[in-house]
């Protein structure tokens, strides 16, 4: 005999006694947790800075152009690639600004890099760069939106692209209108630097666990 609930005795059910629905295993359910994804931030302005570095002292004067072909190896693996996978990682981190930012843009130097292989290595033949001003040009009318869509990140962010938006303009007008190369020499350096500052406040501050290094708060909130 059991101790019953208030209402007698209750006598302990044998296995015969319970419905043949009840003596089915109950089903576990399995959740699968996303897995777990670094941040790619400070990979992808790592690469942007060191890419942008490197173009903006040839833009600047300080590098032989008889040796300009140096260069790809830098736009193709940091400009292009480390971009590109920073922006896989963070379309698994739902994270649609950077997702968006770091993969077109490492089209834009693997666009960059390839226009200077064909004019570098088939130096012979003549070239109408039009196309590539044109090409340009339609990549700074997504950049400009993607400039808004970074106010309202932070004023780091906010900055590179202010200074990629003058990179492209100046450098459109120098294939188009023959203007110095100084100009887009000198936005690429402000390109680099706001992208080494970057790398290294995310960076440390994702170590330390808290912030060291300030990013400024958003410039816009609507």
């Amino acid at each position: 005999m059991l101790k019953g609930d208030g209402m007698g005795a209750t006598k302990k059910p044998q296995k015969e006694d319970v419905p043949k629905e009840e003596q089915r295993p109950t089903a576990t359910k399995v959740v699968e947790l996303p897995p777990l994804v670094a941040e790619p931030a400070p990979l992808g302005l790592i690469g942007l800075a060191v890419a942008a570095l490197v173009l903006a002292l040839s833009d600047l004067g300080q590098s032989s152009i008889a040796h300009k072909s140096l260069m790809i190896p830098w736009t193709l693996f940091l400009g292009a690639t480390a971009q590109f996978i920073a922006g896989i990682m963070e379309y698994r981190r739902n994270n649609v600004f950077g997702a968006t930012a770091f993969t077109t843009y490492s089209m834009l130097w693997y666009s960059v890099s390839l226009t200077l292989f064909i004019t570098i290595f088939h130096g012979d033949v003549g070239f109408d760069l039009a196309h590539y001003a044109h090409g340009l040009i339609g990549f700074m009318i997504f950049s400009l939106i993607l400039t808004l869509a970074s106010a309202m990140t932070n004023k780091v962010f906010f900055g590179i692209l202010i200074f990629i938006d003058l990179a492209i303009f100046t450098l459109v007008t120098h294939i188009l209108f023959d203007t110095a190369t100084e100009p887009v020499g000198v936005s690429l350096i402000g390109v680099s630097a706001l992208s080494f500052y970057g790398a290294m406040a995310i960076l440390v501050n994702t170590m330390a666990d808290k912030q060291v290094f300030p990013m400024g708060k958003s410039v816009w909130t609507p």
